[in-house]
């Protein structure tokens, strides 16, 4: 494993990060509890969560995830050895967080963060994200940005502010954004520093060889001030594995059980996954290790963060940490992108 540093931080994360958000609807707890028991195996010292999760969200799960990390802390008292990053829900259509109108203000915060903490079995998480921006802006697969006049949300500075009083309090150490958009992360970056308020110190968006938007205006920003990508979906929900292609729908595959997830199920993303695997398989590769290998070694990624649904598939994406992409497969790589730019973004 190799391992990264969190931003401007001392902190060192793995270059693979756990995600968890399959665990309470896909896994049980036990599953969860031999995912994470792997993953430290292989090195990983990251894990991410969401008070929203596991994915879908709906009432009857809602937290579960993060109850399921608790008690493997309670069970392990392993706490320590872990960078632990969770985030709290802004506004949407989710009647089952704090009556349907989860905000990122100071009372929503604090009631967010507060009740992940007593589920996680912690008194802190290194890592607290503001899992999509409190404003109407483009993301959760909006390419294209429309304004809104009339959009009436938050201010960043309460935000903000409150984030320093739970920073200040010993409950957060830092502080991430998520699903963020050039400005918004600009705007945090220039209020922390005229301010006095925590910096952000990494973005969690979406990135994978099908959605390679966050390179067009947030690379630069990551790389320069030093908030790197967490990056999310890096196997767009498992279609550049190749399971999904010429219309295949494994029984227990995400894009089979829940048919909402649209995101990277279009004619041009099937396309581009047909050219991937295939370039994969010319080269003797695995068509997930090097989807994966692809986005752990960007520059202006800190971590990769994966997900499964079953040992064998964690075993083999923890894997692609020591696949080696060759100068022809990165070539290869380029030349489907250009035929096939960002078909999901």
């Amino acid at each position: 494993m190799h391992y990264r540093v969190l931003g401007n931080t001392e902190l060192k994360v793995s270059a693979i990060a756990l995600g968890t958000m399959t665990w309470g609807e896909q896994n049980t707890q036990q599953e969860a509890f031999e995912q994470i028991r792997l993953a430290k195996d292989a090195g990983v010292t990251f894990m991410d969560t969401a008070e929203m999760y596991p994915v879908p969200p709906r009432g009857e799960t809602y937290t579960k995830t993060e109850q399921i990390i608790g008690n493997y802390f309670r069970e392990h008292g392993d706490r320590a050895d872990w960078v632990l990053a969770s985030k709290v829900a802004g506004p949407g259509r989710m009647d089952h967080i704090r009556d349907g109108n989860p905000r990122l203000d100071r009372k929503n915060i604090i009631a967010a963060l507060d009740a992940s903490l007593k589920r996680l079995n912690t008194d802190y998480l290194d890592l607290y994200q503001l899992h999509w921006p409190d404003r109407k802006t483009n993301f959760f697969g909006v390419l294209g940005y429309q304004h809104d006049a009339d959009d009436v949300f938050t201010p960043i500075e309460e935000t903000l502010e409150v984030l320093d009083e739970v920073v200040k309090a010993g409950k957060v150490r830092h502080i991430g954004l998520s699903n963020e958009t050039p400005w918004g992360t600009q705007r945090f970056l220039h209020l922390a520093q005229t301010r006095g308020w925590p910096r952000a110190v990494s973005i969690q968006n979406p990135y994978n060889l099908l959605n390679r938007s966050f390179e067009v205006g947030l690379a630069e920003i990551a790389l320069r001030e030093s908030i790197g990508l967490l990056a999310y979906s890096p196997l767009a929900f498992g279609v550049l594995s190749g399971k999904y292609l010429q219309g295949a729908r494994p029984s227990t595959g995400r894009l089979t059980l829940f048919e909402r997830f649209q995101r990277y199920n279009n004619p041009q993303a099937e396309a581009a996954a047909t050219a991937y695997v295939a370039l994969a398989r010319e080269h003797g590769l695995d068509p997930a290790q090097m989807a994966l290998q692809f986005v752990t070694e960007q520059p202006f990624v800190t971590s990769n963060i994966i997900g499964a649904t079953t040992l064998e598939q964690l075993r083999s994406n923890l894997g692609s940490i020591d696949v080696k992409l060759s100068d022809d497969v990165r070539a290869g790589l380029e030349a489907i992108h250009k035929q096939y730019p960002n078909p999901a973004p």
